[in-house]
């Protein structure tokens, strides 16, 4: 035989070789567990034939290298310019070693929100150092983790100041200088609530009117001024104030908090977070500390662990609003971590001084083109701003913005007459000589020495006094810094993540490259539309694909999580119901099984929240939807769904419930939170569904970051179309994020994604994902009662392990939970949608050998509940218990009655690569008794290592 044997090897298959984890001999292996004779016998098995699509997609894939190519193509034609368009949005400088150790470092963007403390406590610290620069430079104590965008984090505090206002008032004040795009997401959201606005200039203010107001700081058009008398009228009439301010300003302003402000709202993008088209960016939140317990979204706090040392934890109710479902406030479900980490570090990095440095060049550079353009004739307003300001031109308007795009810069158009100038961190000598220039002066402009701001109104107060704001840095030091964060993580790149839900699965470099490419990440979102053709090629191609995988007629790619996506997608389903006439309908079925930002968001929309009953088997309960979407008659808006089912499922009723739905008038809403058990086998709009969110941060591979950034983007049949959101600029156009595209940036991840899968090889990942689950189902199945089985024996792409029947032997949840962490790995899903249950989701990225280990891990527990269970030893002794070990519990003194080895080393754990908790088990009560969410004082730290 010859030496040279032909190879049907292809190494730059990425679907088949880099993205789905088993090898074609593993998952021989595992069909022969499960009892399947192939992985097409599986998917017949588990997938009703009556919903299977009849077309497969069909596109081909890309290697990496030619993506890449692909990728640069793109690229290319996008324009990248100077923007001083502002609005927002800025040009920043993101120092490297950021870019390159978090933004750019799997450690940071694959880990999942910190829900399980004592393996994210490098994360929990940096998000704590981004509440305490929020909450210094805002000048008010409690500041959350990150919300999704400024515009949105606006609307939460219009909603925040309603709740907590001693106001009978129905109204909210805008100051018509509210950034435009904020001003739209406020109607937005107003509109369901029954919450009229104002809008009007802030001298106009009837404080006795209004429940609250929002004013801008500086406004849109550079102003700034003293906001105390407008603020204490305000509080007399019982109403709150809001303040959407900017962090590098207040670095030398008169800071919100010392005005009076309740509320402090904005972005931190300009602290080292590209642009990038319109995001991700972290946006802001803090409030006096009377509101801490009404604030939404996340709050980093202090507590304990059960060694007595100090451990970072999510605090509050405020962690999770919507898991008070029909009755929640808000239905925020993720933050900005990732960016929210970088803007952190951003001041880490730069400390108090480079902060004021930097705001003071910007302020400088500002006030020397006004007083350049002041000298040549100009009518420039305002007289103090920070770092914008407006020329009047009047007719030579389009002149002169055509002159400065020539000039490679952007400027803002203001009305019919006016140009918008706002300075960065980036504008340099250069960029002010080419911008003169296009005012037609030519003389070099003399550098301005004098602040353009009263004295009344510079800020006379320390902030970032913290000792980390104040550490050596010196970059072999930040490095450090950033390794050591990161190294107290468990993250994608050490381990798999099971969650049921959240599908944590590979995230490929090659996906993620092009995003940190200038031509991509430096592109403002208001940039001429000539000037991102782009981006625009890469959505409508994401855009096409996404409605060939779903099934539906269009896309609107501007929610900017999940939540966002439910929200948007019922406020389209409402104006076509109001564009028919039909204003009574207001009710929204939900199965009791749905995720709780479903009767959130409809909360949210203003609609009447009707839970239908599930069925013993988890599938909805037929027959109480059938009565109860015939008792809502005409009234019936909508029905959310999930599918396959929250329970893991596909249920065989789809259909029907579809069809009922649609027979008294209403909209089905089908939650794509499971899509990565459909792509490829069913499309959501050909069973039944109106419009679906898809979960781009889960499905289709951008990663989790921490806790966000995500994409909730909608599609929609044909009928729905007109009603999708708008665009935020624009008048009454029902947007509900600040950027046209969401966080386009990242949209990138996904496209890159379907590209280099191709429609073969995403139909391979999802028959995989079910695979995993039913061959982790399979192997588990006599240690841990499966909760839910479809009618033939098998799961979707996650499964329930029911954990209740130990709690008899004093074992909860939270033991196995925390027992898994010595193993190695992140708890899945702990009590949801059942209480007392774990819901495991693999995904198609885990190999086998990965999926082994934790198996052999869950094994080992059970064998530890046994003993338990026995009486061999006691539930409060075991390591179960106990758990998790760290390295301290490892060379204390031992008085346990198992081993050091049995503890420290339980079976799946890597013992030459074992991860090591670096706290214990987190005590949760105490931090919410003793409520600390900015850094502590150096003292803390002294008095947590005695």
């Amino acid at each position: 035989m010859s030496p040279w044997t032909p190879s049907d090897y292809n190494p730059d298959d990425f679907a088949n070789r880099r993205h789905i984890g088993p090898s074609p001999d593993e998952m021989a292996a595992m069909l022969a567990a499960v009892g399947a004779d192939s992985l097409d016998a599986l998917i017949d098995e588990t997938v009703p034939a009556a919903i299977r699509q009849a077309e497969p997609l069909d596109w081909p894939a890309l290697s990496e290298a030619a993506l890449l190519a692909r990728m640069e193509g793109v690229a290319r034609r996008n324009r990248v310019m100077t923007s001083l368009i502002g609005q927002g949005y800025h040009g920043t400088v993101t120092p490297p070693a950021i870019q390159r150790n978090i933004l750019e470092n799997p450690a940071w963007y694959t880990a999942y929100t910190p829900y399980q403390p004592e393996i994210a406590q490098g994360r929990l610290e940096a998000l704590l150092n981004y509440q305490t620069m929020v909450a210094d430079l805002t000048g008010l104590p409690v500041a959350n983790a990150s919300l999704l965008d400024e515009a949105t984090a606006a609307a939460e505090a219009m909603a925040m100041a309603r709740r907590q206002s001693k106001s009978k008032a129905d109204a909210f004040f805008v100051a018509h200088d509210l950034h435009r795009q904020t001003i739209a997401v406020i109607e937005t959201r107003a509109a369901p609530l029954g919450i009229r606005i104002i809008r009007a200039s802030i001298d106009d203010l009837d404080a006795s009117a209004v429940f609250g107001a929002i004013f801008q700081y500086p406004g849109t058009y550079g102003h700034v001024r003293d906001l105390s008398p407008e603020i204490a009228a305000l509080h007399a009439a019982g109403a709150l104030a809001v303040v959407a301010t900017d962090l590098l300003a207040l670095c030398l302003l008169k800071e919100p908090g010392a005005m009076g402000a309740d509320i402090a709202v904005g972005s931190a993008q300009r602290f080292g977070v590209p642009m990038g088209y319109g995001g991700p960016h972290a946006a802001f939140m803090s409030c006096r500390d009377a509101l801490k317990r009404a604030m939404p979204g996340r709050i980093v706090g202090v507590s304990i662990d059960a060694a007595g040392n100090q451990a970072y934890r999510l605090s509050l109710q405020t962690r999770e609003q919507h898991i008070r479902r029909e009755k929640a406030t808000s239905n925020v479900c993720t933050a900005q971590a990732l960016l929210a980490v970088m803007a952190g570090f951003y001041a880490v990095f730069h400390g108090p001084r480079g902060l004021r440095a930097i705001a003071q060049r910007v302020h400088l550079h500002a006030v020397t083109i006004a007083d350049a353009l002041r000298a040549a004739g100009a009518d420039v307003a305002p007289d103090a701003f920070f770092d914008t300001i407006t020329v009047k031109v009047g007719v030579g308007q389009a002149g002169i913005l055509a002159a400065a795009v020539q000039r490679g810069i952007n400027l803002r158009k203001v009305g019919r007459d006016r140009v918008g100038i706002s300075v960065d961190e980036t504008t340099d000598a250069g960029v002010i000589a080419r911008l003169l220039d296009a005012f037609g002066i030519d003389d070099e402009a003399r550098c301005a020495t004098r602040p353009a701001i009263p004295e009344a109104l510079l800020r006379d107060s320390d902030y970032l006094t913290h000792p980390v704001f104040h550490m050596n840095r010196a970059e072999s030091e930040m490095m450090r810094y950033m390794r050591r964060l990161s190294d107290r993580d468990l993250a994608l790149d050490r381990a798999m993540i099971p969650l049921g839900s959240c599908t944590m699965k590979l995230n490929a470099a090659a996906e993620m490259m092009p995003i940190t490419w200038p031509e991509f990440a430096a592109l403002h979102p208001f940039a001429p539309a000539d000037q991102a053709a782009g981006y625009h090629e890469a959505i409508a191609d994401l855009t096409d694909k996404l409605c060939r995988i779903t099934g539906y007629d269009a896309f609107s790619m501007q929610p900017n999580s999940g939540a966002q996506g439910e929200y948007a997608g019922l406020l389209t389903i409402q104006a076509y119901h109001r564009a028919n006439g039909d204003d009574q309908r207001d009710v929204c079925l939900i199965p009791v099984s749905a995720h709780g930002t479903n009767p959130a968001s409809a909360q949210m929309c203003g609609m009447q929240v009707v839970v239908v009953k599930s069925a013993p088997n988890g599938d909805i309960d037929l027959e109480d939807f059938a009565d109860k979407a015939a008792a809502a008659g005409d009234r019936l808006a909508a029905v959310m769904i999930t599918y396959p089912s929250t329970h893991g499922v596909f249920e065989d009723t789809v259909r029907e419930v579809c069809d009922i739905t649609h027979r008294h008038g209403g909209q089905v809403y089908i939650d794509g939170a499971n899509m990565n058990a459909l792509v490829g086998l069913v499309k959501p709009g050909e069973i039944g569904g109106d419009v679906s969110h898809l979960n781009l941060h889960k499905t289709f591979a951008i990663p989790h970051g921490g806790g966000g950034p995500g994409m909730g983007p909608i599609g929609v049949k044909a009928h729905l179309a007109p009603f999708l959101p708008g665009d935020p600029r624009e008048d009454g156009s029902g947007a509900v994020s600040a950027a046209p595209w969401g966080s386009a940036s990242i949209l990138l991840i996904s496209w890159a994604y379907c590209l280099m899968m191709g429609g073969e090889g995403l139909t391979q990942a999802t028959r995989v994902a079910i695979l995993n689950a039913n061959y982790i189902a399979s192997r588990l199945a006599g240690a841990y009662p499966i909760l839910f089985m479809g009618n033939r024996g098998r799961v979707a792409h996650e499964c329930i392990l029911d954990t209740r029947p130990f709690a008899e032997h004093g074992v909860t949840v939270d033991d196995i939970a925390k027992r898994l962490i010595d193993n190695g790995f992140h708890a899945p899903t702990m009590s949801w949608p059942v209480a007392g249950t774990l819901m495991v989701e693999p995904t198609e990225s885990e190999t086998k050998a990965e999926i082994d280990r934790f198996v052999t891990a869950l094994l080992a527990i059970r064998d530890e509940i046994t003993e338990v269970a026995e009486g061999r030893i006691a539930a409060e002794e075991s390591p179960l218990r106990r758990a998790p070990h760290t390295v301290e519990d490892l060379v204390a003194d031992w008085d346990r009655p198992y081993s050091r080895e049995q503890g420290c080393f339980p079976p799946g754990a890597f013992r030459v690569d074992k991860y090591w908790p670096p706290v214990g088990r987190v005590d949760n009560a105490h931090g919410d008794r003793h409520l600390i969410c900015t850094c502590p004082p150096l003292e803390a730290y002294a008095e947590a290592a005695e």
